[in-house]
């Protein structure tokens, strides 16, 4: 890999790249999921497309807007990167919303991608915030297809330090779900303080090999974190081997 240099994007040659860029990612080149028009828009209201090129190859892009006026967050509308360089993306997203006075960003993605989960909740120390059902309904792109199209919506704290956080006990937590491949789903402890739900180990070859194996394990997950949601957990942790941890804190008197 040559020297990575990254920069906002506002020409319309810079655009049709990115907009080329997410095309080939999701599978869609000839109706790429953000149209340059769409980007050059999103420009011109006050949000920013960022590209990251390795050398002269454009290798990772991100696209961005503000939120309700006074909120102070930032929403991430797409990011993509080559492997090594979604930190950089991320960063230079996340410098670009600190100067204009933002303290706080928010994104959707898969829930069933595990190496995304990780990327958002142990790397970057965001936490998710909501579990979203079929958010977008039926996507006929490349990577999503025939699948129902739930979102876990993350916040990331763009002042703080990452923390990734893992808890201890989840192999001696009881079994609360069943996974498609009959293993241990789910597991809660006793102290009802966490909730442990694993997904599959690569879910986009899952839908192109078998899509409705794809389509339970989707609906086994929703019903785990529906359910912890509804109860006040959020998700804060992934582990190397595609297990989320979900906490949720006691008031001082020891009561949810």
């Amino acid at each position: 890999m040559t020297a990575v240099s990254i920069r906002t994007v506002h020409d319309v040659a810079g655009l049709d790249a990115v907009s080329a860029y997410f095309g080939r990612v999701w599978r869609t080149p000839s109706a790429p999921p953000y149209p340059a028009e769409v980007l050059h828009s999103l420009v011109h209201a006050g949000g920013a497309v960022h590209a990251a090129h390795d050398g002269e190859r454009l290798a990772g892009a991100c696209a961005a807007v503000f939120g309700p006026p006074g909120s102070g967050e930032v929403y991430s509308l797409v990011a993509a990167a080559e492997p090594g360089l979604g930190q950089v993306v991320k960063q230079a997203q996340r410098a670009w919303a600190l100067g204009l006075g933002a303290r706080t960003m928010r994104w959707t993605f898969d829930p069933l991608v595990a190496r995304n989960a990780r990327f958002n909740l142990a790397k970057l120390g965001a936490a998710g915030t909501e579990y979203l059902v079929d958010f977008y309904g039926p996507m006929r792109d490349g990577v999503n297809g025939g699948d129902e199209s739930d979102r876990l919506t993350v916040t990331w704290d763009l002042a703080a330090p990452a923390q990734p956080y893992e808890i201890p006990g989840r192999e001696a937590a009881p079994v609360t779900h069943r996974a498609p491949d009959g293993a241990a789903l789910a597991r809660r402890d006793l102290a009802d303080l966490h909730v442990w739900c694993r997904v599959p180990d690569d879910v986009v070859g899952l839908r192109a090999a078998d899509p409705q194996l794809a389509l339970r394990w989707r609906r086994a997950v929703r019903e785990v974190f529906t359910e912890a949601f509804g109860q006040g957990f959020r998700a804060t942790g992934m582990s190397r081997d595609g297990w989320y941890t979900l906490t949720r804190d006691h008031d001082e008197e020891g009561t949810v």
